[in-house]
């Protein structure tokens, strides 16, 4: 069953990747899948339950994209190679600002964030930060916004430089900040 409901999603994400979130429908995974018409319902019996096997889908391969990562830029090359992925859960996020329940499993409660913020906080502390937990909410923000153009075809040039002009940022703030608490 479990396989039966991966595969679900799979089709969900790739319809919505290709079509826009209006196309998700049962009768759509069906016949996406080839399988015969109700069969998507009796798996996820709302377009709701539908959306939250694509939600929880999402974190999954963001996860695993994110265990082999090595610094801020190449988590962005890694997240953005799965560039679909990536608008259909822009469009969620925006689709479902007013769900108390699945919004937050986009955002500050997704699976994923936990993962984020420890791979955030293991950049910073390697590029000297003094601070890794403090500013690692912010690493995630600038690295999910130049995802964001990226995926969205605008491609800022140098997204890597503008990673390394956020680093070296923190590394003077957390300075200026030590010395100006050390009277000496």
């Amino acid at each position: 069953m479990k396989d039966r409901r991966e595969a679900i999603a799979e089709a969900a994400i790739t319809l919505v990747a290709a079509e826009g979130l209006r196309s998700l429908t049962h009768r759509a995974i069906d016949r996406a899948l080839e399988l015969p018409a109700g069969s998507t319902s009796y798996y996820a019996r709302t377009r709701r339950q539908l959306i939250e096997l694509m939600v929880h889908r999402l974190a999954a391969r963001t996860m695993t994209d994110m265990s082999a990562v090595t610094g801020p830029a190449d988590l962005l090359d890694r997240l953005a190679e799965r560039a679909d992925d990536h608008r259909v859960r822009y469009a969620l996020m925006v689709d479902l600002t007013g769900d108390p329940d699945l919004h937050p499993l986009l955002t500050t409660a997704s699976p994923a964030q936990e993962a984020f913020l420890a791979a955030a906080e293991s950049t910073l502390a390697a590029a000297g930060a003094a601070d890794p937990a403090r500013h690692a909410p912010g690493l995630i923000a600038l690295v999910d916004g130049l995802l964001f153009d990226r995926v969205a075809g605008s491609q800022i040039p140098g997204a890597a430089e503008v990673i390394e002009a956020y680093l070296r940022g923190i590394r003077v703030s957390d300075h200026h900040g030590h010395e100006e608490a050390d009277p000496e």
